[in-house]
């Protein structure tokens, strides 16, 4: 039979060998010289292979064969249930966020989903399959120093971050916080460890820019500070009953939803016709600013906020954290409604001069009912991209002409995630007392929220719609 197939013209040989799971290719290789020939280094083959399996990574500069091996290496890693695949951190944090850089994208097509803002991902799928043994996601994804902490397996805080603690870190960021309940540390543990950290005044310095950074002036992301930002938000919505509305399920809900660049779909392919003469800046615009996104603002009252962080003869050094936090805070729901104002060359105070600096101006109202007016205001900021190539949007609430509240946050996934945009909000001033808390803002459309439109009465909670005042 082995010879009968090598009488076959090589096109169809290939055809056949393109349908094999990588490991049966490797296996074939090893049977003669002629496959061996036929199979090493071929290209065409091992692109048939990646694209039967993963999504088109829409580039021609991958090496497929590597790509190959790399995935094949991937879930040999995953089916181990020893201890010992912690060691493989830095190859599953490589290897993963490589697979979901060049997860689908499909801005032209439409949405799966009304509700479902980005495209059902092949690479997204695997991944998730991988992550749900509870062994894969406690060696990779339960690494960072709050997870030791939970533990009791530290309790000094690492400056700089050590590295497996970031990578741990944005896996798990990437990953998200599901719905599902993995284990007692993942769950009710975590949070007031997640506290101790997002309203720790001293994580809040010039050199962080009071942001999910690295307190050292490099614009770097802190990825255990991101981490904890989701963890407090993810209760509070699940606290809050919301994952009942689709608008925030499938973006809190379910592992790596949207978290890759450009996965952001429009609500309609039709594009949207920005007011006056914004068209142009919104056709130079490269991360997707104009349009509208529900916001999540979490905090403390003020008097748990001040007397967590000015405790009477406070002890600690800077490298002790303060103790877990467990007092409940307030959530806000905020719809904004921004348009791009200025497209400009990076220029002095931006490292990264390869992409623009994009401005943007706004509103953002209270979806609560418990709010008032005076918790709606004017919006204006900018998006730009950092050293590492991460997306950093800065944002300034503005009360009667006055800059009340500013934020600084990074898009998770990318530019134009649908995942959305994930920081710290505080005093605009820059106030040592505080307040200051955690965010988070994702998409919903490009369109205007009129409370008639279809998009709104589709996607967002109706009990809310009574209160939005656009």
């Amino acid at each position: 039979m082995a010879r009968a197939l090598l009488q076959f013209p090589l096109e169809i040989i290939h055809s056949i060998l393109s349908l094999t799971d990588t490991q049966t290719l490797l296996a074939i290789q090893r049977t003669c010289r002629f496959m061996y020939n036929n199979i090493k280094g071929n290209r065409a083959l091992y692109r048939n292979m990646y694209l039967n399996i993963l999504d088109d990574p829409l580039t021609h500069e991958l090496d497929w064969e590597q790509e190959v091996h790399d995935l094949l290496k991937l879930r040999l890693i995953c089916d181990r249930k020893d201890a010992d695949k912690a060691e493989e951190l830095p190859f599953v944090y490589s290897t993963v966020t490589r697979l979901l850089k060049h997860s689908a994208q499909d801005q032209e097509g439409e949405r799966p989903l009304v509700t479902m803002t980005y495209p059902i991902s092949r690479n997204a799928t695997l991944l998730a399959s991988l992550f749900e043994n509870e062994s894969n996601r406690k060696a990779f994804l339960m690494r960072s120093f709050i997870f030791e902490r939970a533990q009791g397996l530290t309790n000094g805080i690492e400056d700089p971050p050590k590295e497996n603690h970031q990578q741990s870190a944005k896996l798990h960021c990437l990953y998200g916080m599901p719905s599902r309940n993995p284990g007692r540390t993942r769950s009710s543990k975590m949070y007031p460890f997640a506290c101790s950290k997002v309203y720790d005044l001293r994580q809040y310095t010039g050199d962080s820019r009071w942001g999910p950074f690295i307190n050292d002036g490099s614009d770097r992301v802190d990825w255990e500070k991101v981490e904890a930002i989701l963890l407090v938000i993810r209760t509070n919505i699940k606290n809050k009953g919301l994952d009942a509305f689709a608008i925030f399920s499938y973006i809190w809900s379910d592992p790596f939803c949207g978290c890759w660049p450009r996965s952001y779909i429009p609500w309609s392919p039709e594009p949207l016709e920005p007011e006056g003469g914004s068209a142009a800046l919104s056709a130079r615009d490269p991360y997707g600013v104009t349009g509208t996104w529900l916001r999540v603002v979490c905090f403390l009252d003020f008097n748990d906020f001040f007397s967590y962080n000015f405790p009477l003869g406070d002890p600690l050094p800077d490298h002790v954290p303060r103790p877990a936090l467990n007092v409940g805070e307030a959530t806000r729901l905020i719809l904004m409604k921004i348009r791009v104002t200025k497209v400009e060359p990076a220029g002095e105070g931006y490292r990264n001069k390869d992409h623009p600096v994009v401005h943007f101006e706004g509103l953002s109202r209270a979806l609560d009912e418990m709010w008032d007016d005076e918790t709606d205001s004017d919006l204006r900021g900018t998006v730009s991209m950092t050293p590492e190539g991460e997306v950093r949007w800065t944002t300034y609430s503005i009360f009667d002409g006055v800059e009340r509240w500013k934020s600084e946050s990074i898009q998770l996934g990318g530019i134009r995630s649908a995942r959305g945009v994930v920081g710290n909000w505080f005093d605009s001033n820059f106030n040592p007392h505080g307040p200051c808390g955690p965010t988070a803002f994702w998409k919903v459309s490009d369109e205007d929220p009129k409370p008639e439109g279809e998009i709104i009465q589709t996607r967002l909670p109706s009990p809310l719609l009574g209160n939005l005042r656009f």
